[in-house]
């Protein structure tokens, strides 16, 4: 089974419900260390808190790692896939108006879970902010940048 063909397979029947928590995670194309530079970063930053401003979410943990992201939100007023799309669509734009470049910016699709109400919503917060440090790129979560937990 081809990887596209099973990617395609994964987001059939992908249902997303008001009021849920999930997990989203996405790779820039190719895993291009696009946000390396903090100041990239922070233009995938303005479209998360931009996408709770609007009421589409409410953020709850973010990391952005220098070619993907994750991001733990309690979903509000969109669906997952338009939610995602709505992100990745404005990063790109954006990040490439920034680069002066143009092309593909992320891979296709996108991973989700669903966090079921039992699991202990702040240590998965701490999984995702502790990224940089398990990555090798910091010593301690503090020296990232590019990070935010509700519970801080």
């Amino acid at each position: 089974m081809s990887k596209i063909y099973h990617a395609e397979r994964l987001r059939n029947g992908r249902y997303s419900e008001s009021g849920q928590i999930y997990l989203i995670t996405a790779v820039t194309h190719q895993r291009q260390c696009f946000f390396k530079d903090w100041r990239v970063g922070r233009l995938l930053v303005h479209q998360l808190r931009d996408a709770q401003t609007q009421g589409l979410v409410k953020s709850l943990a973010w990391v952005v790692m220098p070619d993907h992201f994750h991001w733990l939100v309690e979903l509000r007023d969109s669906a997952l896939e338009e939610l995602a799309l709505r992100v990745k669509s404005h990063t790109a734009r954006n990040v490439n108006k920034a680069l002066g470049r143009s092309g593909k910016f992320w891979q296709r699709g996108f991973h989700d879970r669903a966090i079921r109400y039992e699991e202990d919503l702040q240590s998965v917060a701490r999984y995702i902010v502790a990224n940089p440090v398990r990555a090798g790129l910091v010593r301690r979560v503090q020296d990232y940048p590019l990070w935010d937990a509700r519970w801080v």
